[in-house]
């Protein structure tokens, strides 16, 4: 079981910006894929955004252009830069591997999108 620590989340106006973090173990190697996933009320947890261990990148189409992974292997933190923000965006945004690990969910971090 490994514990991953999102942060970062809050209240923004639509149109507005937020970046997530997520913090890993020291003892996590960086080869590791990781991925952001969300969740909004009544909805199933989808996947957002992956980074592999050298930095490739996907996204899903919702987000394509808005969201940004990255990834700072020194310090075992993955990131989610997240612009033009709009309302359907509001969920809990979590990070985990990919695949996942059922035992790494953590609390998660709310992003609400609202005026």
């Amino acid at each position: 079981q490994v514990q991953l620590v999102e942060s970062g989340g809050g209240l923004v106006q639509p149109g507005g910006s937020l970046t997530l973090s997520c913090a890993a173990p020291k003892n996590i190697r960086s080869i590791y894929d990781m991925g952001w996933y969300r969740q909004a009320p009544g909805k199933q947890r989808d996947l957002v955004a992956t980074i592999t261990g050298r930095g490739s990148t996907t996204y899903a189409d919702s987000v394509k252009g808005r969201f940004t992974i990255s990834r700072d292997n020194a310090k075992n933190t993955v990131y989610l830069q997240m612009n033009s923000l709009k309302a359907e965006d509001t969920a809990v945004y979590y990070c985990n591997f990919i695949p996942p690990l059922g035992g790494s969910w953590g609390q998660g971090t709310q992003v609400t999108v609202s005026s």
